[in-house]
């Protein structure tokens, strides 16, 4: 079960950067307060039964690293200003992206994130559900006038669900780095993406998009296994549930530890952490590739490349800060 106690904050800094010098190191302070001060003003009208899970879930310590994606994919591509129908498309991908993370701590059944309360443990798993229901339907409402956002966001939905499912039916199978990929692409490579598309009004970026999403899942995955918290997770919940990681992926190899892969016992979960730490140099040679292949997209594919470089620079470190 995951633990009770209150998990150490996140690092101030990851590559020698601090969180809150990125979107100024990106050229996009301007366009990150705008969008602040969309999602304020949208929880300051909302449901006043609502409105204390909104500003739970939304007002504090969040990174927008996903909307960082998206202004920075616009900037590679076009010399115009931010348009409102855009700032909308890039608030909306944040309230997608708040459903994805209070599902899965329903599912993971996690207590912190972030270093606070997760939303239904704050307020109770129904107010938790109903409050993941409303941000869909605001942010489709917010973007009502916008057929191409509205279309690549139910294409977002659909897609991440389709990828949880597929992620939950094949746990406990000693599956390969490719099904990882295959999962990644599709889980967090599919938000990416659609950053990538919405921000561009194009599909130019899509790989980029996708490779960039791919790296921060990957990221992550080798983060939970260092016991870090850069990314705002953390925890065994992953081996408790045989989920598919990176590691998980290159430690199965070894046909013993597919064995431990397919059982549940805690000892057994124990020594497959271990070896999934063993299999941590191979993890990360592995990022390093799809690290590489994002900066290659994002040289061939834009205009101004320098500020999906510095994303990738930035992603990639997270594994190690």
């Amino acid at each position: 079960m995951p633990t009770t106690a209150m998990p150490v904050g996140e690092p101030t800094a990851v590559a020698g950067i601090p969180f809150e010098d990125l979107p100024a190191r990106l050229g996009l302070d301007d366009e990150l307060h705008q969008l602040k001060s969309i999602i304020a003003s949208w929880v300051g009208s909302s449901s006043e039964e609502m409105r204390p899970l909104l500003h739970w879930q939304l007002m504090a310590r969040s990174k927008y690293f996903r909307p960082l994606a998206f202004f920075a994919c616009h900037r590679a591509v076009s010399t115009e200003p931010v348009s409102t129908p855009l700032l909308h498309a890039a608030v909306a991908v944040e309230l997608f992206h708040n459903v994805s993370l209070i599902i899965d701590d329903v599912v993971d059944r996690s207590r912190y994130r972030r270093g606070k309360l997760t939303l239904h443990c704050r307020f109770g798993e129904l107010p938790a559900l109903m409050a993941a229901g409303y941000l869909t339907a605001g942010a489709f409402a917010l973007v009502a006038d916008d057929p191409y956002t509205v279309r690549l966001l139910a294409e977002l939905m659909q897609r991440l669900g389709i990828a949880e499912c597929l992620q939950w039916r094949v746990r406990r199978h000693p599956l390969g780095v490719e099904d990882w990929r295959l999962i990644s692409a599709e889980d967090t490579g599919s938000m990416f993406e659609i950053c990538a598309r919405l921000a561009t009004r194009g599909d130019e970026l899509r790989d980029y998009g996708r490779l960039l999403g791919m790296l921060y899942h990957g990221c992550d995955d080798v983060a939970d296994v260092r016991g870090l918290t850069a990314l705002g997770g953390g925890g065994n919940e992953d081996v408790r549930d045989g989920i598919l990681t990176l590691p998980a992926a290159f430690a199965i190899r070894v046909p013993e530890t597919a064995v431990m892969f397919r059982t549940r016992s805690p000892d057994s979960s124990r020594d497959l952490m271990r070896r999934m730490a063993d299999a941590l140099p191979d993890a990360e040679s592995y990022l390093d590739s799809i690290a590489e292949e994002a900066r290659l997209a994002a040289r061939t594919q834009a205009r101004s490349p320098r500020p999906l470089l510095e994303l990738v620079d930035y992603t990639r470190a997270l594994s190690t800060s």
